[in-house]
């Protein structure tokens, strides 16, 4: 299906020089003399990289076909995480690499979505909000203030800032994006 530069959306998918990309940011410029053109910023879907890129509004591109799937997260063997397709019972096998910084937000039995293109894995998404265990934290202090914080590492690796009262062994909301504390679980 041929996609005109000029009907752009944001998050909408292309295939450019063979490669996925999506589209983060768009703005379609007139310039006083010649075509109008759109300015945009893309993500490839494969390297992860961005970059801004100009078109002419008149450019047609194909669209890269993504499909998500809901899986289920089983285990890790090494540097490798192993899911379950939801509905196939089909199982995946993603290297760390390809998981990225998501790595930190997979609890063993939690759902997710993986995208491929081409049968071919381009990431992992996570929910936005996590239920983690602190792993290692210094001891909790009573009555402190709940505006201070410390230290503490949590049961997938991930080292956050927490408040005072936060206990080892407990339960803690972080969110995926920036890995921050939200809260008690």
């Amino acid at each position: 299906m041929a996609i005109e530069a000029g009907d752009f959306k944001t998050g909408l998918t292309l295939l450019i020089d063979g490669e996925p990309w999506q589209v983060l940011d768009f703005m379609h410029v007139k310039p006083g003399k010649g075509a109008a053109i759109l300015k945009t910023k893309m993500k490839n879907l494969k390297s992860g990289s961005t970059q801004e890129r100009n078109f002419n509004a008149s450019t047609k591109f194909e669209a890269a076909l993504i499909e998500k799937k809901k899986v289920q997260f089983t285990y890790k063997d090494g540097t490798t995480y192993n899911f379950m397709d939801v509905d196939t019972f089909e199982p995946y096998e993603i290297d760390e690499a390809q998981v990225g910084f998501s790595k930190y937000f997979i609890v063993e039995g939690s759902e997710l979505l993986v995208t491929f293109w081409n049968n071919e894995v381009l990431s992992v998404i996570v929910p936005e909000k996590v239920e983690v265990t602190i792993a290692e934290t210094t001891p909790a202090v009573k009555g402190a203030s709940s505006t201070a914080t410390k230290d503490a590492v949590t049961d997938t690796g991930l080292t956050i800032r927490v408040p005072l009262f936060i206990e080892q062994g407990e339960k803690v909301i972080v969110f995926s994006a920036d890995g921050k504390y939200s809260g008690r679980a």
